[in-house]
């Protein structure tokens, strides 16, 4: 018999409400996907390469041609110069990037600070590691409780995680928070993990408050983006980590034994995409915000509450006025009974918490949008 590491987690709940809309044919706004094409050129690029034979190993790290371009791309958007041979790592996915990060820093005793709801893959990793995810939920305006993380912080804490835009929320971490955030991580000499997977996808004017624009954080931190998002190409599996040299080569002591390395013509075709359509990362907020807005405006008659969204692609409703159900048993009456697959917030909490809460995901064809939003509007 196996001694189970993870006794209490089973099937991420993406995969089955995904499952469940695949069942029902309902529409799915649950997993957080586009059901709309990449652009053209990063397809023929694909092609290009897998027909010279572009087809074995990468450099452990990342082609060098698309390590160049991410940081090419950190200097433009962030102003900040980076190394690409010693402070960028290429990774199959966020998700392994995270998990690399964590496993890198946390000792078996060591404390972690996540904030929920928090993306489900922390956790696991956390305590995969042999330390222990202490869980800190945000306030009603889903914003970090800094007295509670004081409260929090002690010689057994290692690592703060933080997400923004944040998934599920859609909230983002303004300056005055970061600088905050800052003070405690210089002020107890402790590394953070910044997920920033959705930092093109913000909304009204907003700007991203990324790691990258704070010299003395940055320091201290592992930036981990994801091109699944950036590029509409999640089922790539293609991520990146920005650190300091001195992290990044525990970073890769960690990496080289989870994948090695990254799938080599999706990489030399992102590496020309970025160089030779950097609009594509340019107007994500636009194009975005587009889709936000359209699934707002069809979902004003429901008898939703929409909750405000200022990036991510996703979209959180109270659906109190609707039903008393608990938001895992709502998700799945919604999916079988109308149609429309969503994700219950409650799973991203470490312990139970009910708000009537639903995440929908907007990045998706407008006639999904509309045809999803017909449906709600009829509760």
């Amino acid at each position: 018999m196996i001694n189970s590491k993870l006794p209490d987690v089973g099937t991420t709940i993406f995969t089955s409400m995904s499952k469940l809309a695949s069942e029902t044919n309902a529409i799915n706004l649950s997993q957080g996907f586009p059901d709309f094409q990449c652009h053209p050129y990063l397809k023929e690029r694909v092609d290009h390469y897998v027909r010279n034979d572009l087809n074995q190993y990468a450099p452990m790290s990342g082609l060098p041609a698309l390590c160049d371009q991410i940081a090419r791309k950190t200097a433009q958007h962030y102003q900040r110069a980076i190394d690409s041979m010693s402070e960028v790592t290429v990774t199959s996915g966020a998700t392994e990037a995270l998990f690399a990060a964590i496993n890198a820093v946390v000792n078996v005793g060591d404390e972690a600070i996540v904030f929920d709801p928090a993306y489900d893959s922390y956790d696991p990793a956390i305590r995969l590691a042999g330390g222990r995810a202490v869980h800190i939920p945000l306030n009603n305006k889903f914003e970090i409780d800094f007295q509670r993380l004081d409260e929090s912080i002690n010689s057994r804490t290692k690592l703060i995680i933080i997400n923004s835009p944040h998934n599920p929320t859609g909230s983002v971490l303004t300056q005055e928070q970061m600088e905050l955030l800052q003070q405690r991580v210089l002020k107890h000499n402790l590394i953070l993990i910044s997920d920033e997977v959705y930092e093109h996808i913000i909304f009204d004017g907003l700007q991203h408050q990324s790691v990258n624009l704070y010299p003395d954080l940055a320091e201290r931190s592992f930036i981990i983006s994801s091109f699944g998002k950036t590029l509409h190409t999640t089922g790539w599996k293609v991520g990146y980590c920005i650190a300091p040299q001195n992290l990044t080569v525990e970073f890769r002591k960690i990496h080289q034994y989870l994948t090695f390395c990254t799938s080599t013509p999706l990489q030399a075709a992102i590496a020309d995409m970025l160089e030779v359509h950097p609009e594509a990362w340019q107007q994500l907020p636009e194009f975005y915000q587009q889709k936000r807005d359209h699934l707002r405006k069809a979902l004003e008659p429901s008898r939703l509450e929409l909750l405000d969204c200022s990036g991510t692609y996703f979209q959180l409703v109270n659906y109190s006025a609707v039903s008393k159900l608990s938001e895992l048993e709502f998700a799945q009456w919604l999916t079988q009974h109308h149609g429309v697959a969503v994700i219950p917030i409650s799973v991203f909490y470490s312990e139970e918490k009910q708000q009537s809460l639903a995440r929908l995901c907007f990045a998706k064809n407008e006639e999904t949008l509309t045809k999803s939003a017909e449906r709600l509007c009829q509760l």
